[in-house]
């Protein structure tokens, strides 16, 4: 069996080269993923129940190594990441978020027909979209304890983070981590070994990319952070939708970073993707940067949160003023992985789930859809800063990959319903929340399609008979 080992340079060369043709390919097939994510059906192969618990240990030198395996039901991957976070030596497996089957928003029992599209529709029954479309803690509550474990004979320290103390504790510089994803075919046999500093940033993207296709109105984009992140954001948004995206302004605590990513967004050979969209850097180091903050914000048709900040990136109250209402949003953050970060301010999560009554409502003023949509509710419900600290219960989640079915079997109907209208006009128009956390499926999904387009291009190193 042939093994494709694609390194980071050789992946990002062969991710510059796709066309946006194989990027909705990509993006296709990693939506099939997540919609049989959340099945609840063991026989998809790639629904939660069927997905293995992840592991971290721990060495006596203070590097973590996060194990994330993963499953479509034909092939097998493994991600492993690893960086320097200083913990104490020991071990873990992830535990699964103790969740009542009556709190969930669409329970993915029910979610294996077409009836899921009502049970899901329903919650958004009350939703009324603005004509406007002009000119936008409890750690504890969230998590379990982990079970203890061992690592050369040394007991699991308590101190251990809930995502397996993969991360720096907080306070401890965040780093990028350092790792692969092994892929895996029917047979057991590896097929594939590809370097995930590029791999994370892109398949978060293209996740990302999901909801953003389906919105009506794309012309302003606002995105905080200048790393890999940041790039791969920018660059999908502008491939899939660039001929309607008139302005992007790049918000980075650094202004060097902003500037050295806009230098490479204006290098010649983007000029095919970046067309003639107007940039512009923003660092908080400015004089008035409070105002064009404010002002870039208020323009914004989709945000996109791409730091590991500890703070809110901005104050809750540029987005829930009574002006700012008037207008839905695209807000999407995925840069904090961890209890104790928050891209967003909680009070704007709040806002969002708790629904206000008609006579609080102003007219022509987006209403707010009751839910935070995520990739894995349980996954989200105990990493995610921004949910937890603003003590979101799990009946105010819903999965993108319940929305995606939605989507779908709305595609089979003759006549659109009332129910699968509003949901529709929510997703296009409506002010959406997106916060994803990451999954190894994301990685096993994408990695696998990647491996198959680099050898059809004889990019990468081969190895025979492996």
């Amino acid at each position: 069996m042939p093994l494709t080992i694609l390194s980071q340079a050789q992946l990002r060369s062969l991710l510059l080269s796709l066309t946006r043709d194989e990027i909705v390919s990509l993006q296709q097939n990693l939506a099939q993923a997540l919609r049989e994510y959340s099945t609840g059906n063991q026989e998809q192969g790639c629904s939660a129940t069927y997905q293995p618990q992840r592991t971290a240990i721990t060495r006596k030198n203070g590097s973590t190594t996060l194990f994330m395996p993963a499953s479509t039901g034909r092939t097998i991957g493994m991600k492993m990441i690893s960086l320097q976070d200083g913990d104490t030596a020991g071990c873990a497996v992830e535990t699964g978020l103790a969740i009542p089957e009556g709190e969930k928003t669409a329970s993915r029992s029910r979610h294996g027909s077409r009836n899921s599209m009502s049970s899901l529709s329903s919650d958004m029954s009350e939703l009324s979209i603005s004509s406007q479309e002009g000119e936008s803690s409890s750690v504890s509550s969230g998590a379990q304890s982990l079970p203890p474990g061992c690592v050369n004979k040394k007991p699991v320290n308590s101190g251990l983070s809930n995502t397996l103390g993969a991360w720096p504790s907080a306070g401890s510089r965040d780093t990028s981590p350092q790792g692969s994803v092994t892929l895996l075919d029917e047979q057991s046999m590896p097929f594939g070994l590809i370097n995930a500093h590029e791999l994370t940033p892109f398949r978060t993207a293209l996740t990302a990319m999901m909801i953003f296709n389906k919105r009506k109105r794309v012309r302003t984009v606002v995105v905080f952070g200048a790393g890999k992140q940041a790039y791969w954001h920018i660059r999908l948004a502008l491939t899939l939708r660039g001929s309607e995206i008139k302005r992007v302004f790049i918000i980075n605590r650094s202004f060097d970073r902003a500037a050295e990513l806009l230098r490479d967004i204006y290098s010649s050979e983007n000029s095919s993707w970046r067309g003639d969209v107007k940039f512009s850097a923003v660092s908080s180091d400015f004089v008035e940067y409070s105002r064009i903050l404010q002002d870039a914000l208020n323009k914004a048709d989709a945000i996109f949160c791409c730091t590991p900040s500890s703070k809110p990136l901005f104050p809750a109250e540029i987005l829930t003023s009574r002006e700012a209402r008037r207008k839905g949003r695209l807000i999407s953050a995925i840069g904090s992985y961890k209890p104790h970060m928050t891209e967003l301010p909680p009070a704007i999560i709040r806002d969002e789930v708790n629904t206000h009554s008609t006579h609080r409502h102003w007219h022509k003023h987006v209403k707010r859809s009751g839910v935070v949509v995520v990739d894995s509710l349980e996954a989200a419900l105990k990493e995610a800063g921004e949910l937890i600290q603003a003590e979101i219960k799990p009946s105010q989640v819903v999965e993108l990959g319940e929305l995606l079915m939605v989507r779908h079997a709305t595609q089979d109907l003759d006549q659109e319903n009332d129910d699968s209208k509003s949901l529709r006009e929510w997703s296009e128009r409506g002010n959406v929340i997106f916060k994803s956390v990451g999954l190894g499926l994301m990685d096993l999904v994408t990695g696998g399609d990647l491996v198959q387009l680099a050898r059809q291009r004889s990019m990468g190193t081969m190895v025979e008979d492996f």
